[in-house]
């Protein structure tokens, strides 16, 4: 695995939530997840829970949610559907109204290589739901989020490798490819975290982006068990392959990257095992690292035009 070696974290590809959030005590701070109720986001739930934190979990299924939290101190279900924009206003409108405060923000949630799917106005599903949903997710959130020391983590995926942002056809009007949907959408959310981080910058927030490894979870539903196989992700018998991570250790680097204060100076940032990652050296999607436009700063910022004007959501216009 590809971690920057000038941050010396302690931990690394193989750390767990719960091992990264040891003696870190969260008691009176507040934090949203969605995509919580399984997977990984339901294992950084736990870990974040488990500190000490107020967790809010959104879901599109709420009953189906409360469900799978049950048992977890701490944990409240909320309605809200990422691909319906009305559903992401009505959760922001009233939590902002609440008058509750949000110190931690985890985009945990999203689809993998789906059959074409349409949305809302006939947006694809892969960048409406991973990208655009949480994009109107956090601008709406904005009067909520802790002034001086509120983290964005955005959960992004090595499937950046896959496609940079068409910016001619985002929606895959020209031809449906699955994975390249969900490369664009990985992509997207780096680049969100990116530029998020420079417009936070005077409010004290910070926004970083993280690949949290390898990982079989309910996120591969639309993916053939025949496929997982001869994609070498698992064996015959079912069983993970090397360098698979299990949930709990999938979890750890979102948050360390909500908590840990050796990120100080590096917002923005796209992180890997716990740490900061360093360039990708091959299109080795299981060793990871960072390609270079996802860390390019002028597409990060005609992506946040570009999803502001088809959400109608800018937060932070001046």
């Amino acid at each position: 695995m590809t971690t920057d070696t000038h941050v010396k974290t302690g931990f690394g590809a193989w750390s767990t939530a719960a091992e990264v959030l040891a003696g870190i005590d969260l008691t009176g701070r507040t934090a949203l997840v969605t995509g919580g109720a399984s997977g990984l986001g339901l294992e950084t739930v736990r870990a974040l829970a488990g500190a000490g934190a107020r967790v809010v979990v959104p879901a599109r299924r709420p009953d189906a949610a409360a469900v799978a939290l049950a048992g977890i101190a701490g944990t409240e279900v909320a309605g809200m559907d990422l691909a319906d924009l009305g559903s992401v206003r009505a959760f922001t409108d009233a939590f902002v109204a609440s008058g509750r405060i949000l110190d931690i923000v985890v985009n945990g949630a999203g689809v993998m290589a789906c059959p074409e799917t349409r949305v809302g106005p006939g947006w694809e599903a892969h960048f409406a739901v991973n990208h655009l949903g949480h994009f109107a997710l956090v601008g709406g959130l904005r009067p909520a989020l802790a002034p001086g020391r509120a983290r964005v983590v955005s959960v992004a995926s090595s499937g950046h490798f896959l496609s940079r942002i068409r910016w001619d056809d985002p929606h895959f009007r020209d031809g449906y490819d699955r994975w390249a949907a969900y490369g664009q959408s990985k992509t997207a959310n780096a680049l969100f975290a990116l530029h998020l981080d420079t417009l936070g910058a005077a409010d004290g927030l910070h926004a970083y982006a993280v690949h949290p490894g390898s990982i079989l979870t309910p996120l591969q539903r639309h993916i053939p068990r025949d496929e997982q196989i001869a994609l070498g992700w698992m064996t015959p018998d079912g069983t993970p392959a090397d360098g698979f991570k299990s949930p709990e250790q999938g979890a750890a680097t979102a948050v360390w990257a909500a908590t840990s204060p050796l990120l100080d100076g590096h917002g923005g940032a796209y992180c890997q095992d716990c740490g900061l990652a360093r360039p990708a050296e091959s299109d080795d999607m299981l060793v990871g690292g960072v390609k270079p436009w996802v860390r390019d700063r002028e597409a990060a910022a005609r992506l946040w035009a570009l999803s502001a004007g088809l959400t109608g959501v800018d937060a932070w216009r001046p």
